[in-house]
């Protein structure tokens, strides 16, 4: 049993000190650490760690006379004549070696980063490799691959902030973004090299084998270790039940995107009678394309992709912005005559983007447009999809599909981007309508062409205006183009167009400027999204119910976060006793009221129903805005308040949600889609603080169909003209139905992340844990489909349909 407790689960040096050895893991209770280099003993301090996960404090329940642990162990800077440190748990005249270590691996490790690979999938069919993981060092981590020539690879990769990793540094500051993802093709050779160099030109490496023998060696090395590792800590049956376990997650892993694709593409006899089809409306589209310098080999690609499709009813208005000595001219010669649909502007000198485009457009006759870039690819359907999405919605303005990324040599897709319909916060955040996008030629003219001042983001700004004019916007769920990836697109190296970043910026603000709201507009965590802060005319009031039985701990810490936090000030709390049995809890209602002037006390005296409880608290509430908050909550940021306030004061918002954390610091709340879980489902739940989700979705402001009540604040005017929450929902999904009633009322949902609060959610009132409350929960699913019964016959609108309904991740949709 002794030495199932002695687990090793973390060794490491300090980032900033050669001397200083860490290690973590679990001893037995009443031991103690002891470290000796060879005979020579070592100084070492030891203390007990805190759980602090969730994920943790489970593993502590079952450490069966275990204690979790930390080992600082002072080395000599000079190891030469030593050959092991060996570390042990100490317990009166009984030694049990806990760890040891070669000086020579000691010394290869010193002063270097740390870094750990969290994903190494090698396609060797398509010579396709994807590395996800993180680094850390004392000073800036430079990261590159190299061949095995140790050429580097111009390869990008992309970096991320991890609060997790910042966690595990105390000694010294970080990389604020010290996560990275490489994903790369056309690979050749036996190995790669991951290089990992600190600015003192110290490195890591980690070896790529590319390889099937290196790909199974590799593979077949780390399986046995953390095999043994595992059994050496839980035992031989435990590491049985954990494979077992572990071979039924098998089936159910995210798809991946390279099966998924080939399954949801038209097959060769759809794209047949697709070719067949008429439709009762049958518009010419134009599709535009600015030029300049193309290289020969895209340029063709993207033609044919266009003469390829199955609708036929097209023209393709190539614009030439490379000037008179322009290096495809031949080229674009030859493709005119090939085939009467296609037009060429020769342009006599050099155009940027907005004007190449718009002398496209200007040579268009068709009756919607279709916007392109000069190296990307349609696929065979797309237009096919367009003209049938408006025969079916014939009052359409615009319409928009989903799209993906394509390899520099167009023979690999990946990155799907599988958008909302229309949604306008997440437009203001992100340009996340992007490609495909085609626009009515009346629209166009009412709204006019593409504007210079906005070169980099011509398009987002050309968006902005289109949907502001639009009556009908719809978006088509299916992937119609692909996105050719280049070391210098903003697709895949942000960094290289950050002028592209300030004109989107800008692009935004006059959005903002044309319907007449106030607001400042920044870049956002990373570069392509924005942060909006709303500018208010005056501060009105916020009531803030919050509903409390007993639980004072949960209420006191609630209310102490929101004085103490706040920067806004202006606000009164009506607190909804209801049926509290401790005679502490009265007093202390008491007590509260006396010391905080803000603080009403109300009593509702009927059964527990959190619809009624809140109708019977926004009776009592002076504010405009009213802000229902669950009393085990507890504020992080000091403006929510304001960030609440800001969109909520939108004329066209009515509710504004906020992130939520459980306890261990992972997403308790990111926003709501109808149809998680079977009914409706908290997005990203579990997800670790600081992950940004699917398409960064979680550090996206945007709308949803619903947000939880355990943060929300309403439009007063909202709450009344909808009748307040509905009283048939007791306990569960109230609040989503009172959300569907205020969009239902003409107004946005609206979840904001810049909102942050802890939930410790059921401390107030348990788990659906007995027969009578999972009946009861039951009802209340049926009552809440039987009042929306449209809306639960359709996919959530702020989702998409080739998602799954089965996690909260926003992975694919199972094959």
């Amino acid at each position: 049993m002794r030495n199932q407790l002695l687990v090793v689960e973390k060794e490491r040096f300090f980032l900033n000190d050669r001397c200083k050895y860490l290690i973590q893991g679990v001893i037995p209770e009443k031991y103690t650490i002891e470290a000796f280099l060879d005979n020579k003993k070592l100084s070492v301090s030891t203390k007990q760690c805190v759980a602090k996960s969730a994920v943790e404090r489970f593993q502590d329940g079952e450490l069966l006379g275990g204690q979790r642990v930390e080992a600082l162990i002072e080395l000599p800077e000079d190891l030469t004549g030593y050959k092991m440190l060996k570390a042990y748990a100490v317990f009166e005249k009984e030694r049990l070696e806990w760890f040891h270590i070669k000086t020579s691996v000691l010394s290869k490790k010193r002063g270097k980063p740390q870094f750990y690979i969290e994903e190494e999938r090698v396609n060797r069919k398509n010579h396709s490799l994807v590395l996800r993981g993180w680094a850390a060092g004392a000073s800036h981590v430079q990261i590159r691959l190299f061949d095995e020539n140790k050429n580097s690879l111009s390869v990008p990769v992309q970096r991320n902030a991890r609060m997790d990793v910042e966690g595990m540094f105390r000694e010294c500051l970080i990389d604020r973004e010290p996560g990275f993802y490489v994903e790369t093709d056309g690979l050749s050779g036996k190995f790669l090299y991951l290089v990992m160099r600190q600015e003192d030109g110290s490195k890591a490496v980690h070896k790529v084998g590319l390889g099937t023998k290196e790909v199974l060696l590799g593979k077949t090395e780390k399986y046995r270790k953390k095999a043994l590792d595992y059994m050496r800590a839980n035992g031989v049956k435990a590491l049985a039940v954990k494979a077992a376990r572990k071979l039924a997650e098998r089936t159910n892993r995210p798809v991946d995107y390279s099966d998924w694709l080939p399954k949801h593409l038209p097959t060769e006899g759809e794209l047949s009678r697709q070719r067949k089809a008429t439709f009762d409306y049958a518009p010419k589209i134009s599709i535009v394309v600015p030029l300049y310098k193309t290289k020969e080999e895209y340029l063709k690609q993207l033609v044919d992709s266009v003469k390829a499709q199955t609708y036929t009813n097209w023209e393709l208005c190539l614009s030439d912005g490379s000037g008179k000595h322009s290096p495809i001219s031949a080229l674009l010669e030859k493709l005119e005559t090939s085939d009467s649909r296609i037009k060429v502007i020769y342009n006599e000198e050099p155009l940027r983007i907005a004007q190449n485009t718009n002398a496209a457009m200007e040579a268009a006759s068709g009756d919607f447009i279709a916007f392109a870039d000069h190296d990307d690819v349609l696929c065979e359907h797309a237009l096919y999809e367009c003209v049938k999405a408006l025969n079916e919605n014939p009052d359409t303005d615009v319409l928009y599909s989903d799209e993906d990324k394509m390899s520099m040599k167009g023979n690999r897709f990946f990155m799907p981007h599988f958008k909302p319909d229309f949604n306008l916060d997440l437009l203001c955040t992100v340009n996340y309508i992007c490609h495909l996008f085609v626009a009515k030629k009346e629209l166009i003219d009412k709204v006019g062409l593409l504007r210079p001042e906005f070169d980099g983001a011509q398009d987002y700004d050309f968006i902005f205006r289109c949907v502001e004019e639009a009556e009908h916007i719809y978006h088509i769920p299916k992937i119609l183009y692909h996105w050719r990836c280049h070391e210098d697109s903003t697709a895949e190296n942000p960094e290289s167009k950050m002028y592209a970043f300030d004109a989107g910026k800008r692009a935004i603000e006059a959005h903002f400027e044309r319907i007449g709201i106030k607001a400042e507009v920044y870049q956002g965590e990373y570069l392509g999204l924005y942060r909006t802060r709303y500018i208010r005319d005056y501060d009105p009031l916020i009531s803030i119910i919050i509903p409390n039985k007993d639980h004072i701990e949960d209420l006191e810490r609630c209310i102490s976060s929101v004085e103490e936090k706040s920067t806004y000030r202006n606000f009164e709390y009506i607190v909804v006793e209801n049926n509290s049995t401790e005679e502490r809890t009265f007093s202390y209602y008491k007590e509260l009221e006396k010391k905080n002037p803000k603080v009403r006390m109300v009593y509702w005296d009927g059964p527990f129903n959190y619809s009624e409880i809140n109708n019977f608290g926004a009776s009592y509430a002076k504010g405009e805005y009213l802000l229902l908050l669950n009393n085990d909550t507890e504020v992080i940021n000091e403006d929510w308040l304001e960030e609440l306030l800001g969109y909520c004061m939108r004329p066209d918002v009515g509710i504004v949600g906020a992130r939520l954390y459980y306890e261990d610091d992972t997403v308790q709340h990111a926003g709501v889609v109808l149809g998680f879980g079977g009914i409706a489902g908290h997005c990203f739940v579990q997800q670790p603080r600081g992950n940004t989700g699917y398409c960064h979705r979680i550090i996206c402001a945007q709308n949803y169909s619903a947000v939880t009540a355990a943060c929300m604040m309403v439009k007063k005017e909202a709450f009344d003209k909808v009748g307040g929450l509905s009283t048939d929902l007791a306990v569960a999904f109230n609040d989503i139905d009172f959300c569907l009633k205020v969009r239902d009322a003409g107004y946005l949902v609206v979840y904001n992340p810049y909102v942050e609060l802890y939930h410790y959610e059921s401390k107030s009132r348990g788990l659906e844990d007995t027969p009578e409350k999972r009946e009861r929960f039951a009802r209340e699913i049926a009552t809440l489909e039987s009042h929306w019964p449209e809306i639960f016959a359709k996919p959530d609108p702020y989702y998409n349909p080739n998602l799954t309904l089965k996690s909260q991740d926003f992975s694919l949709k199972r094959l």
